[in-house]
């Protein structure tokens, strides 16, 4: 972690559903003024350790604490220093968008004479002031995470906790998401935010990589990608599915995986950097192009689930 002063502390946090583990010991810290990313398929365990964190689930076992305070005995004096939004956050669709950001003024105590100058900020990041008056049932998917997430700040929280905040978001508007979660992150407010975009937990400061409850890996991204050991190639060819698994097969690739139409090989570490392409060329596969890439966040986390199987 950062030198910086840490605001969460997560220690052994662990739910169980019956004989279902959901999120099994997770121990990590997360510094004041970070962007920290939960990051996995669904089923991971992500949208589980929000809700522990938020204090509205107890974990089974271990314990979180913000700004000090174990969520777990005293979830009620930790929630003034937090915000929550869920993937499904509590809009009410027949109020307006200035009725909505009132009625959770009021719902945090927000003092009247701070509400003028709270409410301009919000509408100058989620340029929804021209909107203020439309219904929030009439906007759009990316305009409504917009407006949850004003509805969420308007009490100035520490801590936001973001649970898929961009999940059926057209790309312009996740584009904009984010942009407003690294302006608040420089002025001084906190995220942890979760996602299955690989392409988005990039953009994270850190990351807690997850399969099936458990932390795989926990780093930069920059720093996650640089481990992955030997080349990784991106093939494509006519064939792509019949060359995945022909290359499986092939001693010197550690794995090869679908990237659309496309194909990652990581080799093994000294391997030839033509084996990819020799061994599919010599099955009569035709090879339309053949090159070295640098890791994808994605590159990585399949390479820690396939070791961690």
């Amino acid at each position: 972690m950062s030198e910086r002063e840490a605001i969460v502390r997560v220690e052994g946090l662990t739910r169980r559903f019956g004989d279902l583990t959901a999120v099994n010991s997770l121990s990590f810290d997360v510094a004041r003024g970070e962007l920290f990313g939960l990051v996995g398929p669904d089923g991971a365990g992500k949208t589980t350790t929000l809700r522990m964190l938020a204090g509205v689930l107890p974990p089974s076992t271990g314990d979180a604490t913000i700004r000090g305070v174990a969520v777990a005995h005293d979830p009620e004096r930790a929630k003034p220093f937090l915000a929550y939004m869920a993937q499904r956050f509590g809009l009410y669709e027949d109020l307006t968008v200035r009725e909505n950001i009132d009625f959770y003024a009021d719902l945090y105590l927000v003092p009247p004479a701070d509400r003028p100058r709270r409410i301009e900020r919000l509408y100058a990041f989620s340029s929804l002031g021209p909107f203020e008056d439309r219904l929030a049932g009439a906007l759009s998917g990316g305009m409504k995470q917009k407006l949850a997430l004003c509805c969420a700040l308007i009490h100035e929280p520490e801590l936001l906790l973001l649970d898929e905040p961009t999940f059926g978001v057209d790309p312009i508007s996740r584009r904009d998401l984010w942009l407003i979660l690294h302006g608040m992150v420089a002025s001084g407010v906190t995220v942890i935010v979760s996602t299955s975009y690989m392409d988005e937990a990039e953009r994270c400061d850190r990351v807690g990589l997850l399969d099936g409850g458990r932390l795989l890996a926990l780093d930069a991204p920059a720093n996650l990608q640089q481990r992955l050991a030997g080349e990784l190639i991106a093939l494509r060819t006519a064939e792509p599915r019949r060359a995945r698994d022909l290359l499986r097969a092939t001693p010197g690739v550690h794995r090869a995986s679908l990237f659309g139409e496309t194909l990652h090989v990581q080799l093994d570490a000294g391997a030839d950097p033509a084996l990819a392409r020799d061994t599919i060329a010599a099955q009569g596969i035709d090879v339309r192009s053949a090159d070295r890439i640098r890791p994808s966040l994605e590159d990585v986390f399949l390479d820690l689930v396939a070791t961690e199987r």
